[in-house]
C-alpha cells in the first residue's frame, strides 16, 4: 500500500542542481492567487466574445470540459510537486522520469509557449493602452517597452515582488468578474430588460437553443477555449519557492476546480442568459457589450484595464516561468549558459532576459508582419502549451508506473483514477490537435508546422547533447 499522508515522501532518488539558491519568499496567499490569475485571462476577458457568436451557449459546456482536463493536468502536476518541489517543475520531472531528451523538449516547447505569448502580451498591452485618450499619441513601441520594463524589473528585483505584482493582478480579475456576476445574477432574478431582451433561459431557448449553428462549433470552437487555461500549471513552478509546498498546494490545486466553474462556465452561462448570442461579437469583450447595451457610463473603460491587467499579468507569469525552466535546463546542459545565472536577489535574470529580448523582437515584428502572419505566430505559442500539458501527463503516468514497481512512492495528495486519467487526457490533448487541423485557417497551417518544430527539435538537440553529457559525467547535472 502507498503512503497516504498528506508529506511528500521522506526520499527521492533524484537532486535537481537548478533547484539550489531560490529564495522562499512566496507566501500562501500568492500562491494561491497565483493559481486564480493562471485560469483567468484575456482567453475569458476577450475572447469569450467570438467564440460565445460561433457557438452560441454551448460555449458553457466547451469551457466546462476544457476546465476539467485543465484541472486533470494541474492536479497531476500537483501530486509531483507533492512528491518532490522543484522550481524547474515539469522540465525536472521530465529529466527524472524521461531523461535529458525528455527534459529538453519539455523545456523547449514551454519557451515556445511564452516567447511567443510575449510577443502577443506586449503588443495587447500597448493596443489597450491606447485606449485611453492620455496615451493615444504615444507611439506603441514605446507603450510596449515601458510594458515590459515595469513587468521585467519586478521579476528582476525578487521573486516577492513577481508574487506581490501577480498577487494584485489576480485580485483586479477576480474582482472585475466577481462584480459582473453579481450584476448578471441581479439582471436575471429581477427579469431586468437588457436591450429590449428579458433575461432567462428564454433568451437561449428563442435563438435557437443550446446548439444554434449545431455541435460542430461547439467542438472547434474547444482548440481556442483549451488556451485560455494555459498557465494554470504555472503555480507548479512556483512551489519551488515557496515554504510548506505541501500544506500549500493541494488547497490552490483543488480550488482551481470551482474558481473554473464559476468564473468561466457560470460567466459564459449569464452571457447567454443575459443576451442573444448574436449579440456578441470578437472585436468586444462580452463582458462589456453587455455592460454598454445597459447604458453603464465608463464600462468599457473600465474593462478595458481589466483586459490590460490581464495581459500583463500574463507577460509577467511568462517571464517568471521560462526563467526558471531555463535554469534548470542550463545547469543540466541543454539551454545557454547564461540563462542558468543567478543576481543577488537569487533570480534567474538569464532567463527572464532571453525571453523578454523575444517579447521586443516581437514589438517590432508586429509593425512589419500582417495579422494573419501574426495569428500564426500565436498558435505556435499553443503548440507549446498542448507539448507541456502532455509532457506533464506522461511524467505523471511514468510516475504513476514506477510506483507500482515500488521504485518511488505517491504522496497522500494524488491525481485520481490513475493511470485512466492521464491516457484520456492525453487522449483529449490530440484530438485538440485534431481539431485545429480539422477547422481550416491559421490552424491547420499551425499543424503543417509541427514537423518543422520537430525538426528543429531534434537539430538543437544534436547541438547541446555533448555538453549534457560532459554536465552529467562532471555530476553538476543529472540526466541520461
Amino acid at each position: 500500500m502507498s503512503d497516504l499522508s498528506t508529506a511528500p515522501a521522506e526520499t527521492s532518488p533524484h537532486v535537481d542542481a537548478g533547484d539550489e539558491g531560490y529564495s522562499k519568499d512566496l507566501k500562501s496567499r500568492h500562491i494561491n492567487m497565483i493559481a486564480i490569475g493562471g485560469a483567468i485571462g484575456t482567453g475569458l476577458f476577450l475572447g469569450a466574445g467570438g467564440r460565445m457568436a460561433g457557438a452560441g451557449p454551448s460555449l458553457a459546456i466547451a469551457y466546462a470540459v476544457c476546465g476539467v482536463f485543465a484541472f486533470f493536468v494541474v492536479r497531476a502536476l500537483g501530486e509531483l510537486v507533492l512528491y518532490r518541489p522543484s522550481s524547474g517543475a515539469f522540465v525536472s520531472y521530465a529529466r527524472e522520469f524521461m531523461g535529458e531528451k525528455g527534459a529538453y523538449s519539455a523545456g523547449w516547447l514551454y519557451f515556445l509557449n511564452w516567447s511567443t505569448t510575449a510577443v502577443a502580451d506586449i503588443t495587447a498591452a500597448a493596443t489597450y493602452a491606447h485606449f485611453w485618450s492620455m496615451f493615444s499619441s504615444v507611439p506603441q513601441w514605446v507603450c510596449a517597452l515601458v510594458a515590459l520594463a515595469v513587468v521585467l524589473t519586478a521579476n528582476l528585483i525578487s521573486v516577492k515582488y513577481f508574487g506581490e505584482m501577480e498577487f494584485w493582478f489576480s485580485i483586479i480579475k477576480v474582482a472585475a468578474l466577481v462584480a459582473f456576476m453579481c450584476v448578471g445574477i441581479y439582471l436575471v432574478v429581477t427579469q431586468h430588460s437588457v436591450d429590449g431582451h428579458t433575461p432567462g433561459f428564454s433568451t437561449i431557448g428563442d435563438n435557437g437553443g443550446l446548439f444554434p449553428s449545431g455541435v460542430m462549433p461547439m467542438l472547434l470552437v474547444i482548440q481556442g477555449v483549451v488556451f485560455a487555461y494555459a498557465s494554470v500549471e504555472l503555480c507548479g513552478v512556483a512551489a519551488g519557492e515557496t515554504e510548506h509546498p505541501e500544506k500549500i498546494m493541494p488547497k490552490a490545486i483543488n480550488s482551481i476546480m470551482w474558481r473554473v466553474g464559476i468564473f468561466y462556465v457560470g460567466s459564459v452561462v449569464l452571457l447567454a442568459l443575459l443576451l442573444p448570442y448574436t449579440s456578441y461579437s470578437d472585436g468586444q469583450s462580452p463582458f462589456v457589450t453587455v455592460l454598454d447595451k445597459l447604458g453603464v457610463p465608463g464600462a468599457a473603460g473600465v474593462m478595458n484595464l481589466v483586459v490590460l491587467t490581464a495581459a500583463l499579468s500574463s507577460l509577467n507569469s511568462g517571464l517568471y516561468s521560462t526563467g526558471r525552466i531555463l535554469r534548470s535546463m542550463s545547469l543540466a546542459g541543454s539551454a545557454p549558459r547564461f540563462t542558468g545565472r543567478m543576481n543577488k536577489g537569487q533570480v534567474p535574470y538569464g532567463g527572464i532576459l532571453l525571453t523578454a529580448g523575444f517579447g521586443v523582437l516581437g514589438v517590432v515584428l508586429n509593425y512589419v508582419v500582417p495579422g494573419e502572419a501574426f495569428e500564426i505566430v500565436l498558435n505556435f505559442a499553443s503548440i507549446g502549451i498542448l507539448g507541456t500539458w502532455g509532457m506533464i501527463m506522461l511524467c505523471s503516468l511514468l510516475f504513476w508506473r514506477r510506483a507500482q514497481d515500488g521504485r518511488v512512492t505517491r504522496p497522500g495528495y494524488r491525481l485520481p483514477w490513475a493511470p485512466y486519467t492521464q491516457i484520456v487526457t492525453l487522449v483529449f490533448l490530440a484530438c485538440v490537435v485534431f481539431l485545429m487541423w480539422w477547422g481550416g485557417g491559421v490552424g491547420r497551417t499551425t499543424v503543417y508546422c509541427l514537423p518543422l518544430i520537430a525538426a528543429m527539435l531534434v537539430g538543437g538537440w544534436f547541438l547541446v547533447r555533448g555538453r549534457v553529457r560532459e554536465v552529467a559525467s562532471a555530476g553538476r547535472g543529472l540526466g541520461e
